[in-house]
């Protein structure tokens, strides 16, 4: 009888239990809406007007943290932007949209909106559509092939910070070409590296190009690489 007692106390105790659970856990549903606002350039070839019936690739450029804020001109500093400023003359279209904020991560999803809508009402070839960043602005280009995989022909990373553990989602076929100084105090070298040496364990097509003795502004030397701009244009998506 006492045993029974027990028994009976424990059942009890259990359906409190669930009925408690069943109080504290609740199904529910919220739909949610983000609205982000992105300055930015976009700049056109002169033979863009020229060949009117033509498609032209188009270069998506995502700038550092030091030129993140409200005053687009700021992204004039470095980069692709940069060069244009001084005088150089490009073969496709460059996307360079704005950070607006200085101390958050890019909002890669409204990027992607931006590139999208940029593409649809111009006369871009989907097949030949670029990806480039710095810094910042290069962990992000990462993330992008991460979360775009079939978008992109190409992606050219400079020092970003690199996600390693969803390397294998980056798209096989895309090429990828990444450059680091091995001094970089903010991002260290070992980023980079790590992941190349993932990527080409796994197979995928990759160039590193590194700088010895050269800190975190090895995007000088790398957007001043002429065989880059060369290397993009040869990049065509097979699907």
């Amino acid at each position: 009888m006492k045993n029974f007692f027990w028994l009976l106390f424990a059942f009890f105790l259990f359906q409190s239990c669930i009925a408690q659970n069943k109080v504290n856990l609740i199904d529910a549903e919220m739909e949610t809406v983000t609205i982000e606002k992105l300055n930015y350039y976009l700049y056109f070839p002169d033979e863009y007007e020229e060949e009117s019936n033509k498609e032209f690739p188009i270069l998506l450029f995502l700038h550092g943290g030091g030129e993140s804020g409200d005053s687009l001109v700021a992204i004039k500093r470095n980069g692709p932007p940069k060069m244009i400023v001084e005088g150089k003359k490009f073969p496709f279209l460059i996307l360079a949209p704005q950070n607006p904020y200085q101390k958050k991560w890019w909002n890669t999803r409204a990027v992607n909106q931006l590139l999208d809508s940029v593409v649809a009402n111009n006369r871009v070839d989907k097949k030949r559509i670029y990806l480039t960043g710095l810094s910042r602005g290069g962990g992000a280009a990462w993330e992008m092939a991460v979360q775009y995989p079939s978008k992109f022909a190409a992606m050219a990373v400079v020092c970003g910070m690199t996600p390693l553990p969803y390397a294998s989602w980056i798209d096989k076929k895309m090429p990828i070409w990444v450059f680091h100084g091995e001094e970089d105090k903010s991002i260290p070298f070992s980023e980079s590296e790590t992941m190349v040496n993932r990527l080409r364990e796994m197979g995928y097509d990759i160039k590193f190009t590194q700088y010895p003795g050269v800190g975190h502004n090895s995007w000088i030397q790398a957007y001043k690489t002429e065989e880059l701009y060369e290397w993009f244009t040869q990049q065509v998506r097979e699907n």
